[in-house]
């Protein structure tokens, strides 16, 4: 029974989203070739409630939308808010808000279409933005060699508070008017 609970622990914490019963049923079933019927899972997950909902775990198991997941206590709230405004910190590079724009402001864009614009090369970049998920792979060009094609993604759109990319600014509101080089003609 144990080596359920551990099962159950494991496949509730790797479930990005959370996980229904049903579905928790379902790979428990299928991982450990065992029948489990509602009312067990029942009464196992309402032991694990027991352990979590003790001082000894900073965790809770709850029930979100009928999805299984564990979430932080209440009392560790500020640490969490401590961490997520660290990660805010880390900001990006020149080069990586250089090409961010570009996919940005040109969607879908290959690789090479950013390399011309910016001049130099873009891997980097480009790597870092899809880890960071603020762009993903939109498809693949209609050309030769089939390069990939970029895109923002909603991490990019929930990161900026954006609704859509018709948000973004647009290139009048963002260049200064008196732009001008050198001394003005009297």
């Amino acid at each position: 029974m144990k080596d359920i609970l551990l099962n159950i622990e494991a496949v509730i914490f790797a479930a990005d989203n959370g996980i229904t019963p049903k579905e928790l049923r379902e790979v428990l079933q299928e991982a450990l070739a065992i029948q489990i019927t509602k009312t067990e899972l029942a009464e196992l997950l309402g032991r694990l409630k027991m352990k979590y909902d003790g001082d000894d775990f900073p965790l809770v198991l709850t029930s979100v939308d009928d999805r299984l997941q564990f979430l932080t206590k209440p009392a560790y709230h500020e640490a969490i808010h401590q961490l997520q405004l660290q990660k805010e910190r880390k900001k990006l590079s020149q080069s990586a808000l250089e090409t961010l724009a570009i996919v940005a402001y040109q969607q879908p864009v290959t690789k090479l279409e950013i390399e011309q614009i910016r001049g130099v090369s873009s891997d980097y970049s480009l790597q870092r933005l899809l880890e960071k998920g603020l762009i993903k792979i939109a498809g693949k060009a209609k050309t030769i060699g089939k390069p990939l094609l970029y895109a923002t993604s909603s991490g990019f759109m929930d990161h900026f508070g954006l609704s859509s990319t018709k948000d973004l600014p647009q290139l009048k509101d963002i260049i200064a008017q008196d732009n001008t080089i050198g001394e003005g003609v009297e």
